[in-house]
């Protein structure tokens, strides 16, 4: 078994998305004529990539709005922190299984189970608005997402790669993640609109019927969606979505994706970091201090810099006028200077509050929200930073897609864990400035142990016998 899937990594010779049954047959077949008119139009794949954006736009881009008002729009932090517990060790989990589940069931399939765990979840909040004392119905929803939200992902990426030819990846990815982002974006102008004169300090119950009902229109969407196998691609080749293997072959794979390109190990601190810090921003800052309008309008600049902060470092990473080794270690640098500033500045605001003594609920208007808000905006850039360069480093390291895949599946499992680990932290009361240290530790660490990676690692050019 071994053997046989290091000689697939030995003779790929495929880019990202193109499965080898898919390049035997381009080499034999006729260029296809794609459809014309009406059908023309639901069979673009660039039409389909839009219905997949506004899938995870209605889905996990709300529940990243709700998630960045600070315990889920709650009071009391202690249930939403728990959810998100649960959430992400069952996501951390199941992740390496979705793979299977989307080559049985298919991915339009797998993309419509994901998706309707998002829509339990909020719905849950609602539930607890009303009975106060359901909060266990909000932790066993936010551990069902978990395996939900392992699937849609997995979807995701199948049809997100299987759509574009090997010159529109960029763009594909482009749309996709544009359209996502502002899930969030629009979820918080609905908290910030519904929550403008709200003065009970929690989310009222028609901001969680108005994201619930976005969500349903979300989960029906994959229902619309065109089955990819009658799809063509704007130069004329069918459209195949990639099949995953048995979970099985699956944890072969993880093995050997590990034995031949050692160094991903040198990136698990990184992918480990990539969701801590979500903990001491949303609930231990941004729900700490502020009033529920505020925190609404922190959560729309927060995912507005989203947006601008990946576009900028994406547009750094990819200049062709530079090597790529110069375009890895000037990324690696605006990190470092990113956390540096941010958790500095964190720090000034942080040790003059605890668990024990916060009190203050600012408003939008009062004279010290301003640098705070400044602040926010700077970690939202941080962020997103943070998740392009992750999945731009792993990028550079091969062009094998199986190898690849991995890649992926080591960063959602290893970043789920610790999301997981963090969000417990914080529901049974770890201090904040522990909490904001941890931050900052794993941060830096992450940023340290890449650097060696990137300086062996990361090539001008990655040639095909480096994934032997």
């Amino acid at each position: 078994m071994s053997d046989a899937i290091e000689k697939r990594y030995a003779t790929s010779n495929t880019d990202v998305g193109t499965s080898n049954s898919e390049l035997g047959s381009s080499a034999t077949e006729q260029p296809l004529i794609p459809r014309r008119g009406i059908k023309g139009v639901y069979y673009n794949p660039v039409v389909q990539v839009w219905l997949l954006g506004f899938v995870c736009f209605m889905c996990p881009g709300l529940f990243n709005a709700l998630n960045g008002l600070g315990g889920g729009g709650q009071v009391d932090p202690t249930t939403g922190a728990n959810a998100n517990s649960a959430l992400y060790s069952t996501f951390a989990f199941f992740a390496f299984f979705a793979g299977s589940i989307n080559n049985v069931l298919g991915s339009r399939l797998t993309l419509l189970l994901g998706s309707t765990g998002y829509a339990l979840y909020i719905g849950s909040y609602l539930a607890v608005n009303i009975h106060p004392n359901a909060g266990g119905f909000v932790v066993a929803a936010g551990a069902i997402l978990g395996i939900c939200a392992g699937m849609l992902w997995t979807a995701q990426g199948s049809l997100m790669l299987a759509y574009p030819t090997e010159s529109e990846k960029g763009k594909f990815i482009g749309i996709f993640w544009s359209v996502f982002n502002l899930g969030s974006v629009v979820g918080a102008s609905v908290s910030l609109g519904q929550n403008y004169h709200n003065t009970a300090n929690s989310v009222g119950n028609g901001t969680y019927i108005g994201f619930l009902i976005l969500t349903l229109i979300g989960v029906v969407i994959p229902l619309f969606m065109a089955d990819p196998n009658k799809m063509v691609r704007s130069d004329g080749s069918k459209v195949a979505s990639p099949r995953h293997p048995s979970w099985t072959s699956e944890f072969w794979d993880l093995w050997v994706a590990l034995r031949t390109d050692p160094y991903i190990i040198l990136l698990f601190p990184m992918f480990f970091a990539s969701n801590w810090f979500y903990t001491w921003q949303f609930n231990d800052f941004n729900l700490a201090l502020f009033n529920i309008r505020t925190r609404s309008l922190n959560n729309l600049v927060y995912w507005l810099a989203q947006i601008i902060g990946s576009v900028s470092i994406g547009f750094l990473l990819d200049q062709r006028g530079l090597s790529r080794r110069v375009r890895a270690f000037s990324g690696w640098c605006i990190l470092l200077f990113m956390v540096l500033v941010v958790h500095i500045w964190a720090f000034f605001y942080q040790k003059h509050y605890t668990r024990e003594t916060v009190e203050a609920r600012i408003d939008i208007f009062d004279h010290a929200y301003l640098g705070r808000v400044l602040f926010y905006i700077c970690c939202g850039l941080l962020d997103s930073m943070w998740q392009t360069c992750a999945y731009w480093l792993m990028g550079a390291m091969s062009n094998d897609p199986a190898k690849l895949a991995h890649f992926t599946g080591f960063y959602k499992s290893i970043q789920s864990a610790g999301a997981a680990g963090v969000w417990r932290a914080d529901a049974i009361g770890v201090p904040y400035m522990n909490l904001f240290i941890s931050t900052w530790a794993l941060l830096l660490a992450g940023l340290v142990f890449a650097l060696p990676m990137i300086h062996m690692r990361v090539q001008d050019y990655t040639e095909m016998d480096e994934m032997r």
